[in-house]
């Protein structure tokens, strides 16, 4: 005897049920069983279903159960450990904080960058806006090692900016030729959670935590 379709109910508990994988996965589990069941009740006796079929069939669902209650587990792991760094975080707020970016953070009208020259000689310093224009571009002579470089705010007409994140590049010789990798220093003014992890925020600048080189006082 031809196997009879599956009940035609189906489709609609899955679909009320999908905004959960537990209860969509049960829903087509029971829409399952109610079909194997009927198979089995109208089956030709000469020739049964196989066995083997429907229960690795049952083996699957369970193994997908299995994997969506551990997906499950693992995602509220993640949160209660953002949760705990978060609260952990709060604790450097105020505080001076040196990060890796590669953007600037103007805050109260005070920018402040660091720099490893290698050797002792001009360098270029470019600030630039979220549209790639260039805004201010200063030369400096650098020590040989670590140099500090502090913004005042102003583009290069004179004009004070207002406070937010800046593009910025670092660039040895008097060519500009040669990028130095550098750190830029700011306050911390809050921490939030992201997709990724816990985020530090400098005033308009937002890093994870990752980026962090040092904290100050």
């Amino acid at each position: 005897m031809t196997p009879v379709a599956a009940p035609a109910t189906a489709g609609s508990s899955t679909a009320s049920q999908g905004a959960n994988p537990v209860a969509s996965l049960s829903a087509n589990f029971g829409d399952f069983l109610r079909l194997l069941m009927t198979q089995l009740k109208n089956q030709d006796p000469t020739s049964p279903m196989d066995a083997n079929q429907f229960t690795s069939e049952l083996v699957q669902f369970s193994s997908v159960e299995q994997q969506i209650n551990t997906n499950s587990s693992l995602t509220q792991l993640i949160q209660l450990t953002q949760a705990a760094d978060l609260t952990q975080s709060s604790g450097i707020l105020g505080k001076q904080i040196t990060v890796r970016s590669s953007q600037m953070p103007l805050q109260g009208g005070i920018g402040t960058l660091k720099f490893t020259a290698p050797t002792a000689g001009p360098v270029s310093i470019t600030l630039s806006n979220a549209s790639g224009i260039a805004l201010r571009q200063v030369t400096m002579k650098a020590t040989q090692g670590a140099n500090t470089w502090n913004w005042d705010g102003m583009d290069g007409s004179g004009r004070q900016l207002p406070d937010g994140a800046y593009t910025v590049s670092v660039t040895s010789g008097a060519a500009s030729t040669g990028v130095l990798p550098f750190t830029v220093v700011g306050t911390a003014t809050g921490v939030s959670t992201q997709n990724t992890g816990v985020n530090l925020q400098l005033g308009a600048l937002s890093v994870p935590f990752t980026a962090v080189a040092s904290v100050g006082n």
